[in-house]
């Protein structure tokens, strides 16, 4: 029988990690570089599904902790009474009515609540939104770290449930998105803020869409009234502008008492105005009972001379209400401002998870060569690089200005 009438004998399959190498040719070349652009697109789509869902993952965690934390808040302070407020005429609406007057005869005179320390990033706060089914803890501050745990209060801004523009920031799209449709509250709507002095229900009267630089939205424009101001990010997935949401004290609901307006947590001793209000640094003394330094002439009721003037244990001076509210919008700053590279402390991190990364890789490599299998390098690798990847992720989301 002649050889063709043989059949032609069944083509071996060669093993990858058999095969010999290939020539660094244009071939070569081509495939490296697509391979390299298929890497880079995974990645990218995992940076963005990190940011979409995998930051929502810490800000849960972090809210379960903050929640507890406010309950205990609350357990260790002193209860207040609500205080109902004059009802208002039958022709008028919540959003066009006066708000409440805490000086008026028939409101009773606001308790004094003794506060812990607020150091950033405490929980301070519950905010409750309705009309989009919200209900976070808020914690003091507004930078990046703060507003990883949820929606974050100005610290320049009175306290809600405080005479004068209580601010609060939220993330619009990453970590949580608490106000991811604050575009859909409408005229009427209903905030509700508990602090441990109490409930506070506010009515939105109104939105706008600002610049970033805008920064007097959050400012305290009339020190009488209690405003509530809620700010994020528009449109979303993007940090182009702002969303701005107003509201206003609720005069018919039932709230606690309204408190004057203070300087907060994040407003430190100003001395450039404490010296403008009282060039003469002998002229205070100390409060024994509040270890705070106050002008005499404000203490024994002697001073009369231009405006009615304000005491403010904060700055330490007496300060007319010009001077005063000044000082209350002073220093306020848009919270989404950070820049590119604005935290220099994730350089370093993003190049030790990276290394991690590639470590991860060569090691997952080298078994699957030592196996002559794919999936042996695979299987041991997959997990250890997915944890590695997603803190490479946070660290290089340290690096990026904020989106709300």
């Amino acid at each position: 029988m002649s050889d063709a009438a043989w059949p032609s004998p069944r083509a071996v399959r060669v093993r990858k990690f058999d095969r010999p190498a290939p020539p660094h040719d244009w071939r070569w070349w081509v495939g490296g570089v697509g391979k390299t652009l298929i890497a880079t697109g995974l990645l990218l789509f995992g940076f963005v599904a990190y940011q979409l869902w995998g930051t929502g993952i810490e800000t849960a965690r972090a809210q379960d902790s903050l929640g507890n934390e406010f309950e205990e808040l609350l357990a260790a302070t002193p209860a207040t009474e609500a205080a109902p407020t004059e009802p208002i005429p039958t022709d008028s609406t919540p959003t066009d009515s006066a708000p409440v007057d805490p000086t008026a005869e028939n409101t009773p005179p606001a308790p004094d609540v003794l506060l812990a320390p607020i150091v950033e990033g405490d929980a301070i706060a519950r905010i409750e939104l309705p009309r989009i089914g919200v209900d976070k803890i808020v914690v003091a501050g507004v930078d990046k770290n703060d507003l990883k745990k949820g929606p974050g209060h100005y610290p320049e801004t009175p306290m809600p449930g405080q005479l004068g523009n209580a601010a609060i920031a939220g993330h619009r799209t990453t970590f949580g998105q608490p106000f991811f449709d604050v575009d859909k509250m409408e005229t009427g709507d209903e905030i509700v803020v508990t602090t441990v002095a109490g409930r506070f229900v506010y009515r939105v009267t109104g939105q706008e869409i600002v610049s970033p630089s805008d920064y007097q939205v959050i400012a305290t424009t009339d020190p009488t009234r209690a405003t509530l101001t809620l700010t994020s990010c528009h449109p979303k997935y993007t940090a182009r502008e702002r969303i701005i949401v107003y509201a206003e004290l609720d005069p018919v609901a039932t709230s606690a008492v309204v408190g004057e307006a203070t300087i907060n947590y994040g407003r430190p001793l100003d001395e450039t105005v404490t010296a403008a209000a009282d060039p003469d640094p002998s002229n205070t003394v100390v409060d024994p009972a509040t270890d705070q330094a106050t002008d005499p002439a404000v203490a024994d009721g002697t001073d009369t001379a231009g405006s009615e003037p304000v005491e403010d244990p904060a700055l330490g001076a007496s300060l007319d209400d010009e001077q005063l509210d000044e000082q209350l919008n002073a220093g306020i700053a848009d919270a989404f401002s950070d820049s590119w590279f604005s935290d220099p402390g994730a350089n370093s991190q993003v190049g030790l998870w990276g290394l991690i990364l590639a470590a991860i890789g060569i090691v997952s490599y080298l078994i699957s060569r030592t196996f002559k299998r794919d999936w042996i390098g695979l299987l041991v690798g997959v997990g250890p690089f997915m944890v590695s990847l997603y803190f490479f992720f946070q660290n290089v989301n340290r690096l990026l200005p904020p989106n709300l």
